[in-house]
């Protein structure tokens, strides 16, 4: 049986968009065919969908990287490449998806999201039959596809259940499970938590069921990382009432109240919000008090915690005594509930996230080479599809320089006329006249990719 895990980080990539295509009309007696090269194609998406036949994240327990296809480059006699084929990711319902860097949640795979598409593949480049006009007949450029993003991203399964059942290791739980649901956990007399949470679902004739979890036993400083107990306080998230299984006997030598109060400080410290949720305390194991239900215990139990609105039961899951009443109580409870579903906000958009860092560029003195530096993402995307061997590219490429604020930036750092400024190998002296940059021509000839810039917005994206 595979192990149960309910937590795991992996890497996505989506596809790159395919180049467009140079190239012109070859035919017969046509000496000078106008331009026929083709789009590329796009790249594709990294999608989450939700898998009803899957209950735990071991499929990605040594995590692992997963890559849409890139789109094809286009072709010549106006060709489209092929679209790249998406990467589809199978998780189990409940799963909240977060950025690895931050911890933000990206989006939270229940309820009626069932299908998401998380990274977006870039888009295709247009091919230089688009970019032909009365004055230039002949474009000898290209648009690239646009980048394939990629992201870190965390998985955690937050289960999905009604009820939720806390408590110390050996108090009963899992006992509890099985007497009132058709789940089936070991049980036996450990004096160490269970490993593993699990589902059960409860049938009640004339009333509504529901869906319990069993939340391995909490230790005292769970909140914190101890023990094994941090790992799923998670499960009790979604929960919308809780039952607080106690030993009444105190058959491990443990005080009841002390084991409520020191779980609630547990929950209270991992997140608040969860001790505002209804609870009920199940006093279990009263078979092995002298006096059974009716011992003093019990009584001083409700006598401290009804008044603050939470229901105790004598239960003992040996003989089943009080657990129809805190069954049909429970199920009571639920249909006074607001019937919605737990569902985390969503708090990073990688679309959003991803094109703000893309986008990003700096602009520094380089004290020794004694030059002045700009580099960035934004910087070499433009460098990729601007020719500055051309009038037309050498202009877009000055004009870039002003309305993204470098030379503003440059004058700031004290820049003076005939200074070097070097982007990725291509080095400038520097020249302003007016409001334009007088640059001269790069030192380092940069590589011929035939491609050009025509102002056309989607081109200059």
């Amino acid at each position: 049986m595979p192990a149960f895990v309910d937590r795991a980080r992996i890497f996505v990539k989506s596809g790159k968009g395919g180049d467009g295509h140079v190239s012109f009309r070859r035919e017969k007696f046509v000496a000078n065919g106008g331009p026929d090269g083709g789009d590329g194609g796009k790249g594709g998406d990294v999608i989450i969908v939700v898998d009803p036949g899957v209950n735990t994240l071991s499929d990605f327990h040594f995590g692992g990287k997963y890559k849409a296809e890139n789109g094809e480059d286009g072709g010549k006699r106006r060709c489209h490449g092929k679209n790249g084929q998406d990467i589809t990711i199978k998780v189990p319902a409940g799963t909240v998806i977060k950025d690895a860097a931050s911890g933000k949640v990206i989006i939270d795979m229940s309820g009626d999201t069932t299908k998401h598409v998380l990274l977006k593949g870039g888009k295709g480049g247009n091919g230089n039959m688009h970019y032909a006009t009365s004055t230039m007949q002949a474009p000898r450029y290209a648009q690239p596809g646009q980048p394939a993003k990629e992201l870190e991203i965390l998985l955690e399964l937050k289960m999905i259940a009604d009820v939720g059942l806390v408590g110390f290791p050996n108090v009963g739980k899992s006992t509890f499970l099985t007497k009132v649901s058709n789940a089936r956990p070991k049980v036996a007399n450990y004096h160490f938590t269970t490993l593993t949470p699990m589902l059960g679902v409860v049938s009640l004739n004339d009333a509504r069921g529901f869906v319990v979890a069993d939340i391995p036993g909490l230790i005292e400083g769970a909140a914190e990382g101890a023990g094994l107990g941090h790992e799923f306080l998670r499960h009790i998230e979604r929960t919308r009432v809780m039952i607080h299984v106690v030993d009444i006997a105190g058959t491990e030598g443990r005080d009841p109240f002390e084991d409520i109060e020191a779980i609630n400080n547990e929950l209270s410290k991992y997140n608040a919000d969860i001790t505002k949720k209804p609870q009920v305390i199940a006093a279990n194991k009263i078979d092995m008090l002298p006096d059974g239900e009716d011992s003093d215990i019990i009584q001083k139990l409700r006598d401290k915690y009804e008044p603050q609105g939470v229901k105790v039961f004598a239960t003992s899951t040996l003989s089943g005594k009080g657990i129809n009443e805190l069954l049909y109580y429970i199920s009571r409870e639920l249909d006074n509930l607001e019937d919605t579903s737990i569902v985390f906000e969503s708090e990073f958009d990688p679309e959003t996230e991803l094109k703000e860092e893309s986008e990003a560029f700096t602009v520094e003195y380089d004290s020794a080479e004694q030059e002045y530096v700009i580099e960035g993402p934004k910087i070499e995307k433009m460098l990729g599809y601007t020719n500055l061997d051309s009038e037309k590219g050498f202009a877009f490429f000055q004009n870039f320089l002003v309305e993204n604020g470098i030379l503003d930036q440059l004058e700031a750092l004290g820049i003076q006329e005939g200074d070097t400024v070097r982007m990725y190998g291509n080095s400038f002296d520097y020249y302003r006249n007016a409001d334009t940059v007088e640059g001269g021509q790069p030192t380092e000839e940069p590589a011929d990719d035939d491609t050009d810039m025509e102002e056309d917005d989607e081109f200059n994206e």
